[in-house]
């Protein structure tokens, strides 16, 4: 197997491991590793958003972790911009390129094409946004699903960006936004990657998410949210969307205790760790799924 000349793709839920084994098989074939999570490229959400440790960056090159503000926002499109460069680079030197993340629409981006969608009048995207503040999350999500069935199996109603992006699109285009996914190409052809996507074992999982919660608190979180207030970042940009965020705001105004923040994390990142895995069954049939035995035995082939 010759992954040298591939593009390395290993996608996974939260807490699976993913960054660990990328750093291990970037030591066996020569490679680096790019971030393709959106909460890691944030430079004020170390803890939250679990970036990679020092002794990480120490044995292997990273690339795109924290380096963009909170304040502003960062797009699956300005992305894609930035890894096709760093793919570019890291194999003018003969490196491995390594993408390791949890943010299924930036995958998909890379390997099928980013959609081309028409521009939507402000004035109308502002209808929609008024919509789904007037009739709340939920209402909003069934409205959705009755105009655009396709986005029942792709979105959570608490996924507020997206749900909005795909009411926009369906209402101003008539088209679905999941058709538009379909016309887009993507910059590479399928037969340059090898996409891993790490199977974790469900009930290991919600253990290793409840530890990581435990030990985010233990890293500084509560310091991380402190700081975060303090730069006043407006309520619309993507940064807020951060597990943790509103936990330990609610502990810092003395509303919760301690116990009651680790615990809401925990079901917050399990929620999201499931949304993970139902976007990996609807989008990633096509990968090579690996267990953590699985993983073992593959690293020790190489």
């Amino acid at each position: 197997m010759d992954l040298k000349s591939k593009i390395i793709l290993i996608y996974g839920p939260t807490a699976s491991g993913k960054s660990n084994f990328a750093v291990k098989l970037a030591k066996k074939i020569d490679g680096e590793i790019i971030n393709a999570d959106s909460m890691q490229v944030y430079k004020e959400l170390k803890v939250l958003s679990a970036r990679p440790f020092k002794k990480d960056y120490q044995k292997i090159k990273h690339h795109l972790y924290g380096f963009q503000r909170v304040t502003k926002n960062f797009s699956t499109g300005d992305w894609l911009k930035l890894i096709d460069q760093k793919i570019l680079n890291l194999r003018k030197r003969k490196k491995v390129p390594i993408i390791v993340g949890g943010t299924g629409l930036y995958f998909k981006a890379l390997t099928d094409g980013l959609v081309n969608i028409p521009s939507i009048p402000i004035k109308f995207r502002e209808k929609i946004r008024s919509l789904h503040k007037n009739i709340g999350p939920k209402r909003f999500f069934s409205r959705l699903i009755e105009l655009d069935p396709l986005v029942k199996y792709n979105l959570n109603y608490s996924d507020t960006q997206r749900c909005i992006r795909a009411y926009e699109v369906k209402s101003f285009t008539k088209s679905s936004i999941y058709d538009w996914f379909k016309k887009t190409k993507s910059n590479y052809e399928q037969k340059d990657f090898y996409k891993i996507y790490i199977d974790f074992p469900r009930n290991e999982l919600l253990d290793r998410i409840s530890l990581r919660a435990k030990e985010m608190i233990k890293k500084g979180a509560v310091l991380e949210v402190k700081r975060f207030i303090k730069i006043k970042v407006r309520k619309d940009k993507t940064a807020h969307k951060a597990i943790g965020i509103n936990e330990i705001a609610q502990y810092i105004q003395k509303k919760i205790e301690i116990n009651q923040v680790i615990e809401k994390i925990s079901i917050k990142t399990r929620q999201y760790a499931k949304r993970q895995s139902t976007w990996a069954r609807g989008n990633m049939q096509n990968w090579i799924k690996m267990n953590p035995t699985v993983l073992k035995k593959f690293l020790k082939k190489i």
